[in-house]
């Protein structure tokens, strides 16, 4: 029996009967951290000890003793056992070193924080004071506790400290920052909106800490739920996804649940996120495998040519790329199946199993690899089963239904019935190709036979009685066992499939009406409405095909039926088809009402089968709970509690059929070290606000050229004095092309134009870009520092001037605002005269193109 702590007939440490410095026995486990009295129920006036414990806690020497008692106080807690009677002793234990004893102090102070809110009150000092330590692990530990207090009386103690953890230097503080400011948020949404932290959160996506901008992530889509979660736009999106090589398993789980809320411009964006993704599938992470297919699945679907679209006649539908999709996701998905946990191998089943609906025959050369094992647990081998059968094709069939014949007989009862089942429908389906239907239908009517279990042969005439339907010839077949097994076979649905098909094709089954007369005779036996219901139906049928052997036997079953209390439909069907005989003038009238072939069915698919409304809705909520319980989220989530799915950006600056830059190469980061670290973005569209005119008979290609803003921007150069500089308008640099081009060129020759004299300061890295993008100067990378805005541009010259690359890097001083530029020309014209007065007209063209912030 393990002890307590302290022992009850123990003298207290320093008390009365023990000498001053003596400590408490060692753990029964003989080891200092395996002591199992932590959570024993207490006996009376141990929280009085443990007070008494905590009063010599200063003077205590052993480290282990202080951070025992300090575990001792926690398992009561969390036994439920009321120590804030201990709060004060607590507080006064919070001042160490020991990071281990300040968590444990810090655990106690939040819990209780909410039902003690005078007592909390008293560790706001300590609790702010701890956030400016010198350690960074104690500065995030106190912001957590802080934040975790969770009283709205502290929103003015925790506004300042959590405004100040969000530019610390140590990434743990930052993103403990970020998590706080969502509890701000929860606490008291008015001074969080004072507090303009959503604007921060957004600022802090450019964090160089990956772990920080996971939190922001979080952050911003459940501050931002009612609007479908975090804005996102082209740069934002891009530069998340350049950076994604440098998030953890779970931060790449962040990343790519954005992906499919997230429009590309065009196709050619659309396939470059999806190059960017590919990597992922590599990984052992399931989850992010996954969230790649569905965020794959999410650009097909988007970038598709549809039915209506007028586009070329080259471009791939939305189908084809689903498709294209499924086969590269193919192998990695089989390989997680194959490898992962029991739990994760039954999810990733689920998965298959819809990627199978949508893209079928994708899928069918791995059939091996969902055989059932015997090591598998039963629900793994169900969604095998199922799974199965959708794999046949002339191919695989014959294989699959051994294997499946190999199943019937398991002793899993359930198994049985769905290997039986998942054989019936590879022959409904007709995938076996020629002779198949034939044979799996063979095999059913053996099973017919099989009395011993009677499961089995209930599954088989049920899957008989569908495949006659969908293949009347095969009727031949099957019609010789029936009488025989209408015996034999006892479960209520069984024996309806096979009292259907003696009424169906009695005319060729000779002993067909004195099997339904034995049926009948027994009618007060039957229990099961089903039964009852096609007896009826297939007696009244076999009485138009064989009249003076059924008359006898239809009065007694029409008597007993009307008399029957036990079903109000069964009732009115009896007399219904009674008063159709007894009153129809003309007996081919009602022949033709109850025999009909309306029961032959021309597709191959039941129509209660027919679930393609849900299958669509779950591939929209692909990679959620959804598709494992198989229903839609609004089936077992409230209404309220479901998070919106909004696709942005509703409106792109390209259109379509536009150009797109490429990805940023993640080499460029070796680039935008050179100034902290700052964003990286694609080249953007050229800004409406500084849009040039276009020149007569020619198309606005950006959709940019209305009238009003087309008044308001500047003039182009004059074409005279630029006639030896013509930029291209379509040129593309990788950043190690860049870099590669940069330093190419000796400093010596590169020109450098100091502190131009600006009006102002440009709002932001966007307007330049802008503007400069307008006159064919692109950005390879831009970011803001605090006192200034730093750009790498490069433009290139037509072909017939030379070719050559400009590599510019400019630095705009915020105050007093000024515009330094270092120009680096690569290749072209090797005159150097001519060189200078190329270099001269581009300074020119670039103060053109920031008129509105030059003098």
């Amino acid at each position: 029996m393990a002890t307590s702590y302290p022992p009850s007939n123990m003298p207290v440490p320093g008390g009365p009967g023990m000498p001053q410095g003596a400590g408490a026995p060692p753990a029964p486990g003989g080891g200092p951290g395996r002591d199992d009295s932590y959570f024993t129920e207490s006996r009376k006036g141990e929280v009085n000890e443990l007070r008494q414990l905590l009063r010599t806690f200063g003077t205590e020497k052993d480290k282990q003793r202080k951070r025992d008692i300090m575990k001792k106080v926690i398992a009561y807690m969390t036994l439920g056992i009321d120590v804030s009677r201990l709060f004060t002793e607590m507080m006064l234990a919070i001042e160490t070193r020991d990071l281990v004893i300040k968590k444990m102090v810090y655990l106690f102070l939040c819990n209780y924080a909410e039902t003690h809110p005078d007592l909390a009150q008293m560790c706001t000092n300590t609790l702010v004071k701890d956030s400016g330590n010198e350690d960074p692990m104690v500065r995030g530990l106190a912001l957590r506790a802080l934040c975790s207090l969770r009283l709205p009386q502290m929103i003015e103690y925790t506004s300042e400290p959590l405004r100040r953890s969000l530019q610390d230097g140590h990434a743990y503080v930052r993103k403990t920052g970020v998590m706080g400011i969502l509890k701000m948020y929860h606490l008291n949404r008015e001074e969080f909106d004072k507090a303009a932290f959503n604007d921060i959160l957004y600022d802090m996506l450019r964090d160089p800490d990956s772990s920080v901008v996971t939190n922001c992530i979080l952050v911003l889509n459940e501050i931002m739920a009612d609007a479908g979660g975090m804005a996102l736009n082209r740069a934002v999106m891009l530069h998340l996804l350049n950076r994604i090589h440098e998030f953890s398993e779970f931060g790449i789980l962040s990343v790519l649940d954005l992906v499919p809320r997230y429009i590309p411009a065009n196709d050619e964006e659309g396939f470059q996120i999806m190059n960017l993704l590919d990597p992922v599938l590599r990984t052992a992470n399931a989850g992010a495998v996954v969230a790649t297919i569905r965020a794959f699945l999410s650009i097909a679907n988007a970038i598709g040519k549809r039915p209506g679209d007028d586009r070329e006649d080259g471009s791939p539908s939305v189908d084809d790329l689903k498709r294209q999709v499924c086969v590269r996701i193919k192998a990695p998905l089989v390989t997680l199946i194959a490898s992962g946990s029991n739990e994760l191998t039954y999810v990733l089943l689920k998965y298959a199993d819809q990627l199978i609906d949508l893209c079928p025959g994708i899928f069918d050369d791995e059939y091996r690899n969902f055989y059932v094992r015997y090591s598998d647990p039963t629900h793994i081998k169900h969604s095998k089963v199922r799974i199965l059968a959708k794999l046949a094709n002339v191919e695989t069939a014959p294989d699959i239904v051994a294997e499946l014949g190999e199943l019937v007989a398991d002793v899993d009862e359930t198994m049985g019935r769905l290997a039986v089942r998942s054989m019936g429908s590879i022959a409904l389906h007709d995938s076996g190709g020629q002779g198949a239907v034939e044979s799996i239908a063979r095999r059913l009517v053996e099973m017919l036979d099989l009395h011993g279990i009677p499961h089995v042969s209930s599954e088989a005439a049920t899957a008989l009685a569908g495949l006659v339907r969908r293949h009347p010839s095969i009727i031949t077949v099957v019609s010789a066992p029936l009488p025989r097994a209408l015996r034999y076979i006892t479960e209520p649905m069984g024996k309806a499939s096979v009292i259907f098909l003696l009424g169906e094709y009695g005319e060729s089954i000779t002993e067909a009406p004195y099997a339904l007369e034995k049926v009948i005779d027994s009618y007060d036996n039957i229990t099961d409405e089903g039964v009852k219901t096609a007896l009826l139906a297939a007696t009244v049928k076999l009485f138009f095909q064989r009249p003076p052997e059924v008359q006898q036997m239809l009065g007694r079953l029409f008597k007993k039926a009307t008399e029957d209390a036990s079903s109000q439909d069964l009732h009115d069907r009896a007399l219904f088809y009674y008063r159709l005989l007894r009153s129809s003038p003309d007996p081919n009238v009602a022949k033709s009402i109850i025999t009909s072939k309306s029961m032959t069915m021309s597709t191959d698919q039941f129509a209660e089968e027919d679930d393609s409304e849900l299958r669509a809705v779950l591939m929209d909520e692909f990679n959620t709970l959804s598709t494992v319980f198989c229903c839609k989220a609004e089936n077992f989530i409230e209404e309220d509690q479901i998070v919106k799915f909004v696709k942005l950006p509703k409106e792109h600056p390209l259109p379509r059929e536009a150009a797109v830059a490429p990805i940023t190469d993640p080499g460029v980061n070796t680039i935008t070290d050179q100034f902290g670290g700052a964003s990286i973005a694609a080249p953007p569209a050229p800004a409406p606000a500084v849009a040039a005119p276009a020149p007569a008979g020619e198309m606005d290609l950006l959709g940019f050229g209305d009238d009003s803003l087309t008044q308001s921007a500047p003039a182009p150069p004059s074409t005279n004095s630029l006639q030896s500089l013509s930029l291209k308008s379509n040129v593309t640099l990788t950043g190690e092309e860049y870099q590669s081009k940069w330093g190419a060129v000796p400093d010596s020759e590169g020109v450098v134009i100091s502190a131009l004299p600006m009006n102002s300061a440009p709002p932001s890295t966007d307007a330049v870009e802008g503007a400069l993008g307008t006159f064919n100067v692109f950005t390879m990378a831009s970011g803001e520092l605090p006192t200034e805005f730093k750009f790498f541009l490069y433009g290139q010259e037509e072909d017939t001037f030379g070719g050559g690359y400009f590599l510019i890097q400019a630095v705009v001083m915020k105050a007093p605002s000024s515009l330094t530029l270092t120009i680096k020309p690569n290749g072209g014209d090797m005159d150097p005269t001519k060189r200078k007065e190329k270099i001269d007209q581009l300074v020119e063209l670039i103060k053109s193109a920031l008129g509105e912030y030059l003098p």
